[in-house]
């Protein structure tokens, strides 16, 4: 009998990297979502401001968005199992020590720690993709990663609230422990070892690039988050902050021997295209939550149970779309799948704009229906495209990039996109606005969101055109 070669699609060994890879997925996006139902839960127990409670989401999300590029190069240098075992492992330790927390603060700080094994593990976990399966099967397991998160996001809320009616605040922490052992025992078990071509081509590690990376976003995250819309002095000075942080990493990284970041990098027209795409997609995806609970409720008069009803199906319809919008990339090619994805994008942003004010809620689920397919699309097909044409050595630290480009959007989005929102309600509280003015600034909101749409779909339609001239150039140039 033949044996069964060890990246074979039917091999117990892929199934299981895969199986520990989407566990790994689901449990950093699960872990991004779950905590929000139980704010005001942890404001009773604790005695504390919802501002005080709400360091409980922005560690988690200060933690992965300050360090997911860096412990992505560190697993080029160091190796990438190694790495995520310890980041799988962390997270699993970091949520027993949130769900034991007797403070406030070291619940805080346990979900600070839990966030740096969630960056180890989304920063590696698309690394691990592109080394292990088959470069023709790329898009169909990228796009099961794809539907994990977007099932852990989606689960979130639900599985939070029967948690906490069932159980109390602590539990919302401590489910990740059971499944966190599985995926690293799974991870042990059937992950492969580095191989020496990765090591023999790394090069030193840069502390100071590190530093300074991780104060910028950490400056430019908390510009976006703090005040909950509201843009105020301490803002300002975090952007400011923020934009000296990146002149300083800019010119360190271009001045040391081993950069975090080789600033050449972004001189591949199709990487930084995918890098800009990405952060403009999320910008847009951050807009839907942030705008659509409003819409819903104030305009349309929907009851809270309802609301949540047609809020879930974006992300059900993500978490249906990722597996053969993998497969359609594989096929296809997926490039082209992801223009096909921003244009159903940009289509479904128009019909957001238009269909629910005359549909009401039937035109607002189908028009999101196609804007999260078209979302679908683009994540699974632009993660391909860029994974499957990076150099082994640089895996991790370009999965670091994607997963930043897309926290960037997500935390701009929550700010910028609100913002537009409330100017176009021409409302002091949107929570207590006219309806009419809540369907203006849905309109608004929209359209903006529709032109964000279309300059992405031209920046990843240049991408390819730009890479390929550069080609042309330097062939003749060797002639």
């Amino acid at each position: 009998m033949q044996a069964i070669p060890p990246n074979s699609p039917t091999s117990p060994a892929l199934r299981g990297a895969l199986l520990s890879l989407s566990l790994s997925m689901l449990l950093s996006s699960l872990g991004t979502s779950i905590a929000n139902v139980g704010l005001p839960a942890l404001a009773q127990a604790f005695g504390a401001s919802f501002a005080q409670v709400q360091w409980v989401v922005l560690a988690y999300l200060l933690a992965i968005t300050t360090l997911v590029v860096s412990v992505g190069r560190l697993g080029d240098l160091l190796g990438r199992k190694r790495l995520l075992l310890g980041g799988m492992a962390l997270f699993t330790l970091a949520s027993v020590a949130c769900g034991m927390a007797p403070t406030l603060g070291l619940l805080i700080a346990a979900r600070a720690a839990q966030g740096l094994g969630a960056a180890t593990m989304m920063a590696l976990t698309m690394a691990f993709v592109a080394a292990t399966v088959p470069k023709h099967q790329t898009g169909s397991a990228m796009g099961l990663l794809g539907t994990l998160s977007a099932i852990g996001t989606a689960l979130g809320p639900s599985l939070g609230g029967l948690l906490l009616a069932g159980l109390g605040w602590r539990a919302l922490f401590l489910a990740n422990a059971p499944l966190g052992l599985l995926s690293l025992w799974l991870a042990w078990r059937y992950l492969p070892a580095d191989t020496p071509a990765h090591k023999a081509t790394a090069t030193g590690f840069d502390p100071l690039g590190t530093l300074l990376l991780a104060l910028t976003l950490a400056a430019y995250a908390l510009a976006m988050t703090l005040g909950r819309g509201h843009f105020g002095t301490l803002n300002g000075v975090l952007l400011l902050a923020a934009a000296a942080g990146l002149c300083l990493f800019v010119g360190t990284e271009s001045r040391v021997a081993s950069p975090l970041i080789r600033l050449s990098m972004f001189r591949d027209p199709l990487l930084s295209a995918s890098l800009a795409a990405s952060a403009l997609v999320a910008t847009v995806m951050m807009s839907t939550l942030v705008v659509g609970p409003f819409y819903l409720a104030r305009a349309l008069g929907l009851a809270a149970p309802m609301v949540g009803l047609a809020l879930s199906v974006g992300p059900l319809v993500v978490a249906l779309t990722g597996v053969p919008a993998g497969r359609l990339a594989d096929g296809w090619g997926a490039q082209r799948v992801a223009l096909l994805g921003l244009a159903g994008m940009a289509a479904g942003a128009c019909l957001l704009a238009l269909l629910p004010m005359s549909l009401g809620v039937l035109g607002y689920v189908a028009a999101i229906a196609i804007l999260t397919a078209g979302y679908g699309l683009f994540q699974t097909a632009n993660n391909t495209a860029v994974m499957t044409g990076i150099a082994a050595g640089e895996r991790g630290l370009v999965s670091g990039l994607l997963n930043l480009a897309r926290n960037l959007g997500l935390v701009s989005g929550a700010s910028l996109m609100g913002a537009v929102f409330a100017f176009a309600s021409q409302a002091a509280d949107v929570a207590t606005a006219a309806p009419e003015a809540v369907a203006t600034g849905m309109r608004v909101s929209f359209a903006v969101a529709c032109a964000l749409l279309l300059a992405a779909l031209a920046i990843a339609y240049a991408g390819p055109l730009r890479a390929g001239r550069s080609q042309r150039r330097a062939a003749s140039a060797s002639v």
